[in-house]
This record gives structure tokens, sequence and C-alpha cells, in this order.
């Protein structure tokens, strides 16, 4: 028999990257907030790479802060190493990226969540929801304890029916060996949800000492490291380096000779793999005309002997590892810690959400994370936060937020899963974001800060920092428009960086927008008389540099938005409006989309279907402004 163990308003299940913005985000908008999690030592686990960041995923860490969520103030407390990538291109894909502690990156997690005040953290499974009504109110756990609250989020990561899966050897588990969570499975099977198998994987970690670095690459961190928190202003964390090494011929031809052996090759795996995260046998039979692939080796922290040898995720028996690690040069006497394995798990399908995250088939259940289809610690904490702020104001009865595709990786990740689904692991990538030149990494505090204020994220001396910023690149942007200059006060600038002389007079602002000529050149000789901070500088270059193609990319948005305003009711029946393709009908009734700009992304509605649904939409509104 069951017991009431006690009432909240919104209660997170799991203690990963989502469920802790979650229940961060719940607790901090004033939501008395209950945490369940399987084991309370793994708090925010890096079960993969410890490693936060990378192209679209530093971007989604910076819209997280500006948002007012966690992980990017937890990684700036704990790296190991901080690196700005891509800085050879465009601002558009610059992305920086973290090595983390991994063990201080739980730990400084975990005492934030302990440290808030309307957060409870409870050890326990969950093994059913509680449903009355059509809605859901709360969770049972194994021990038969019935909490309840307004509102559900679940973030389960890869524990739904996990199976670890190591050549010939299977066994059910979730990540790093914990018990993984196989009635909550069933249970969301038995309220009619759909879900899907999918799989990912991790590499082997190997003992520092048996490395033999002489024959591998240093990859050092930044001298002069960025941030991913718009909080963090310095830092005296020690860097310590990756290192770089290459798979060899023979590794090629020991993973060839054992592909019989290969649960990936096998049959065993059932599970759909993540495309832009391949296993080294993937990558070695799909791309069987490379004779190498990068290895890198990155340590898992300051106070271990383990290193994580990034690229080479596997799934082959544990002597065949072995054999494969030691054909890599640096690594010919190396000792393994711990095998690589591939892992399967049950995940919801994501076309059953709404944009808010919220379930359609059950109200007052969010789901975030690993569950809704994705891969990624930094994709599960954009969902975890959105899922958080949106339960929240569920029980407050607030309308939810949803990001746009313009405002955010954040909105393009959900708009993809809600609107599109996925048939893999879904992993954010720059390409995927048709206005990326809108969504920068140095912008990201400027696109979402006033949003996160607005939901009560941010504080209001944050908030005072961040408009004392804006003006104060807006005014330099007009000092350079407004200040005029000759030919003999600038050119000497010019020739001195290999720069065209001008002949007539111009203003700074025209100078700058010179692919040569940076703000630091400027400002060396006609200095602003209000002082700006790095940040501030980069803002006020980049605006200039990039100001035609940003007003192409706003005038895009500008038309999006007019679509995205079109809301389309909740209760709308496809099949009476005629003319429909039989495939728009199904997909429409199935995804529900909430405006017309959303039923326009959805694949297998076409142009025509969207005209006659705008004007059925025209119809019905008059219809029912008329009876109203």
């Amino acid at each position: 028999m069951g017991y009431a163990a006690g009432n909240y308003e919104v209660i997170v299940v799991g203690a990963g990257h989502a469920g802790c913005e979650a229940a961060l985000a719940a607790a901090r908008m004033g939501c008395r907030t209950l945490m369940v999690t399987i084991n309370l030592d793994m708090v925010a686990f890096m079960p993969c790479n410890p490693s936060i960041g990378g192209p679209a995923k530093g971007h989604v860490v910076r819209e997280i802060d500006a948002l007012g969520g966690e992980m990017g103030r937890n990684i700036d407390k704990t790296f190991i190493q901080m690196r700005m990538l891509n800085t050879g291109k465009g601002p558009a894909v610059h992305a920086l990226r973290a090595q983390a502690d991994k063990f201080l990156y739980q730990h400084a997690m975990k005492e934030t969540l302990e440290k808030e005040p309307n957060l409870t953290m409870l050890q326990g499974m969950v093994e059913e929801l509680i449903v009355e009504d059509g809605q859901c109110v709360g969770v049972i756990t194994k021990t038969g304890a019935e909490y309840r609250a307004k509102a559900v989020v679940l973030t389960t990561g890869t524990y739904l029916r996990g199976k670890i899966i190591m050549g010939e050897l299977m066994y059910e588990s979730g990540p790093n060996n914990q018990q993984p969570s196989v009635h909550l499975a069933q249970n969301l099977k038995d309220l009619g949800f759909e879900l899907v198998r999918f799989k990912t994987g991790t590499p082997p970690r190997v003992h520092k000492d048996s490395i033999d670095f002489s024959q591998t690459e240093i990859q050092p961190g930044d001298e002069k490291p960025k941030f991913f928190s718009y909080e963090t202003k310095s830092s005296d964390n020690e860097q310590l380096p990756c290192w770089l090494t290459y798979t060899s011929e023979e590794t090629h031809k020991i993973i060839t000779d054992n592909l019989h052996r290969a649960p990936m090759f096998s049959g065993v795996i059932e599970g759909t793999g993540p495309r832009y995260c391949p296993s080294i046998e993937d990558k070695i039979v799909r791309f069987s005309d490379k004779p190498k692939h990068q290895i890198f080796l990155e340590p898992e922290g300051k106070n271990t002997s383990e290193y994580y040898v990034q690229g080479f995720s596997t799934s082959m028996p544990e002597e065949v590892q072995l054999q494969m690690l030691r054909s890599v040069p640096g690594l010919q006497n190396v000792q393994m810690m711990r095998t690589g394995y591939a892992i399967e798990y049950d995940a919801v399908v994501p076309t059953q959400l709404w944009p808010s995250l919220e379930t359609k088939r059950l109200p007052g259940l969010f789901t975030a994370g690993q569950i809704n289809g994705t891969s990624g610690y930094e994709e599960a904490a954009g969902q975890g936060i959105m899922a958080g702020i949106n339960a929240a104001r569920k029980v407050q009865g607030k309308e939810p937020i949803v990001l746009d595709r313009s405002q955010g990786y954040i909105g393009v990740l959900i708009d993809d899963l809600v609107t599109k689904g996925t048939n893999e692991p879904y992993r954010l990538l720059t390409s995927r974001a048709e206005y990326r030149l809108l969504l920068r990494h140095d912008n990201a505090d400027l696109r979402l800060t006033p949003l996160g204020y607005e939901i009560g994220l941010i504080s209001e001396e944050r908030y005072a920092r961040f408009l004392d910023k804006k003006q104060k690149v807006e005014q330099e942007i007009e000092r350079l428009k407004a200040t005029k200059i000759r030919p003999s006060e600038i050119n000497p600038l010019l020739e001195s960086i290999g720069s065209a002389p001008i002949q007539d007079g111009s203003n700074l602002l025209t100078i700058l927008r010179r692919p040569e000529v940076t703000y630091t050149h400027i400002a060396s000789i006609f200095p602003s008389e209000v002082e700006l901070d790095e940040e501030m500088q980069e803002q006020v270059e980049i605006q200039i540099k990039y100001a035609g193609y940003i007003e192409k990319q706003l005038i895009h948005v500008e038309r999006l938005q007019k679509m995205e305003k079109k809301k389309i009711p909740e209760n709308i029946n496809y099949d009476d409006i005629q003319g429909l393709a039989i495939e728009a009908r199904q997909k429409l009734s199935k995804i529900r989309p909430i405006s017309i700009g959303q039923a326009s992304r959805i694949s297998g509605v076409t142009p025509a279907d969207i005209s006659i649904l705008l004007v059925y939409l025209e119809h019905y509104n008059r219809v029912t402004a008329a009876g109203g």
C-alpha cells in the first residue's frame, strides 16, 4: 500500500542536466519543488565526455545563462580547460568549449541545489505517475511514497529500460552501471505514450601514467579564457592540456577483423544511434577511405588519473577494445580503467509535446532532455530550463514561454523536436538555425536577458548591468557614425595595417566596416569618452561589420513573426477543412501546431495546404466572432 508523502507545486524526476535546470528554475520562480533522483551521488553527472559547449552547444549554454539558468555559472567554477573554437571563421560559428572537472562539476551543482530554499532533494525511484481526471497530479516511488503536485517534469535521460551492451555481453542498466528505470517506461506506455528505442555510447577511460604523451600533440587552453556566464568576470582555475593522436592502419584492421563481434553490426542493437557522434567501428565502416581518425585524450579532472578517449566510442568486447586502444600511437602500453559501452534506452516521440514541452496527452506532465530524443548535456539543460519555467508558470496560472527560432538555439531545438520529430538522437548544429547570424554566441544576453528578467530569474542588479552594457554599445555605434574624419587623420593608420587610404572625408563607422580594421585600431586614435570593456567593444565591432547581413535576416524574421502571430485554435478539426491534402490533414491532426508558422514547418505540409488553412481560419474566426 502507498502512503501520502507530501504535497508540492512542481515535481522534477531525474537530476541530470535537464533535471537540475528544471528544478532550479521552478524553485527560483517561487514554486515549492521536489526533485527525485535514483542516486543523489549522480546529480549533474557526466556519463560521457566531461565537457560543456562547442558549436551550437556553447550558444545554448550562454542562452541558458541569459535566461537565468545555472549551467554556465557551474562550468565557469569548475573548468580545467577553456577554448574558443572556430576563431578563424565568422562570429556566427565562434563557439566556446570547456573541459570540466567531472567531479567538481557535480559537487558544485549539488551544492547549489541543496542551498536553494524552495527545493527539496530526495533519493528515490519513481515508478508511476498519479493521474486524476485526465491530469498528471503526482508520482509514486518504489517505496510506495505518493507525492502530489500541480505539474511534473520527467527528465529521466537514458535510464528508461536502459540496457548496456559490450560485445556479446548485455545487461539492464542505466549509464555508468546505475539502476535502470523499468516500471516508469511501462507506465508511460500504459498511459498511451509512443516510445522509441535509441542508443548512445561512450569510449573507454585509460590511466594517465600508462600514456606516452611524447607521441601525441599538446592541445592547450586559451591563455586569456572567455567564460560562459555573463556574471563571471575572472577565474584563477588552473588549465590542463588535452592531447591529440590518431588511429592507425592496425586499429582499422583490428576493427574490421572483429566486426562480426560488434553489436552495431551483428544485429544485437535495435536502437538508432546518434549520426553526429558515431562509434569508432561505425566511422571505420562509413569512412573506409580515411586512413586515420583524430583521437583526443582528455583529463577527467584534477584529482584523478582517468583520461577520456574522445572519438573512440565503442561497444566492442572488452578484449577487442584493449587491442584497439594499444594500436593507437601513445597508447601502446595503455591500461584501460573503464570499458566503453553502448546503451539503449526508451525515448518519448517528441511530436507528442506542445512547444511548451507539456505533453498533449496528459496535461500537467512535461518532459525534457534525452527522454525527448536529444543527445548532449547542453541540449538537455536548454529543454530543462524551459520545462521548469513552463511548469512553474502553469502552476501560477500564466501563459507558457515559447522561444521562436529567431530568439535562440533553444527555440530551434524545441521547434525541431515538436514540429518535425526525430528518428535518431538529435544534436544541435549551427546549420540547423536559419538565423544563425542573429543567434550568435556573443549576443545571447542581448537576446534573452530581458525575457529572463521578466520571468523572474535575472536579478535587478544583473539587469541594471545589462542595460548599462546595451546603452553603452548603442551610444558608441552612434558616436562612430557621427564622428567625421579627414583623410589626413586616418590614412597613416590605414596604411600601417595595409588598408587602402581614403580620398575624401568619411566617418569612423564606415572605416570600421573594413575587414582588416578592428575596434582597437579606431580606439587608439579616436578613443571613446566612455570606458567600454572587451565584451562591449566586441559587440560594437560585430554589429557594425555585419550590419548588412543582420538587417537582411531581421527582415526574414519579421515575415516569420507575422506567421507565428496567426494562432490556430486548439479545438480545430482538420477533417472539416476541404481541399487539404491527405498527408497534410494527418500531420496537422497529429502535431496540432499552435500557429501558421509552426504548421508551415511540418514536413508534408505544402504552401498550398497553408493557403487553404489560412482561408479556413479567416472564415472560422469570423464565424466564432459572430457567434460569440
